[in-house]
């Protein structure tokens, strides 16, 4: 997978996976992550799938409508992705905290209900439930920030607290933070994502 992995300068922190939104690529998030934690390792990912030229990490069918099987491939793609790079790269894989926007925060939760020891946490920018009718791995000790918007086009306020409800049911520590910016991106997001991430 096309990829950028830059090095911190403190090698207990955690490193971070970086994944983009749709049409985005893997130095879209290199400042958000520098915000977070400046001294964190960076390992950030563009997707593997295009759609009309631009890159996703798994298909969808329409908006809103994933396509479950991709998903499940590029999921385990990804997750052993993570394995290779640990080795590569020589940080710690069971130190791997990912932020995501959007497709890329639904794969990162997609990674959390498939795989127990895929993450140490997450932080989600505006992320859908990626699969329902399944059975989540224990989550005990996984940490979750989900940014979410009241008024989000793309995915519902419920949709939101659904997938929060999901995750403390397999025993995650969630914390979900309210926008009124739509799907978008804001820098009040961005800074209690941070709050959260220090608080950790």
């Amino acid at each position: 997978m096309k990829h950028i992995f830059n090095k911190g300068t403190n090698p207990k922190k955690t490193t971070f996976l970086l994944l983009h939104g749709t049409g985005g690529s893997e130095s879209d998030l290199l400042p958000i992550a520098q915000r977070i934690d400046e001294k964190a390792s960076i390992l950030s990912v563009r997707g593997n799938v295009l759609e009309n030229g631009m890159p996703r990490f798994f298909k969808r069918l329409r908006e809103g409508v994933f396509d479950e099987e991709d998903l499940i491939f590029r999921t385990k793609e990804l997750n052993q992705f993570l394995d290779d790079a640990a080795k590569t790269y020589d940080f710690d894989r069971n130190n791997v905290t990912a932020v995501g926007y959007s497709n890329g925060a639904n794969i990162a939760a997609s990674l959390l209900f498939h795989y127990q020891d895929a993450l140490k946490g997450a932080i989600l920018h505006h992320p859908m439930v990626p699969r329902r009718g399944m059975v989540l791995p224990d989550l005990s000790g996984k940490s979750v920030f989900i940014g979410a918007g009241v008024n989000d086009p793309i995915c519902s306020s419920e949709e939101s607290l659904e997938l929060q409800d999901l995750f403390e049911a397999a025993n995650a520590d969630v914390q979900i933070h309210w926008e009124t910016r739509g799907h978008q991106l804001t820098g009040t997001e961005i800074e209690a994502a941070r709050k959260w991430y220090m608080s950790l």
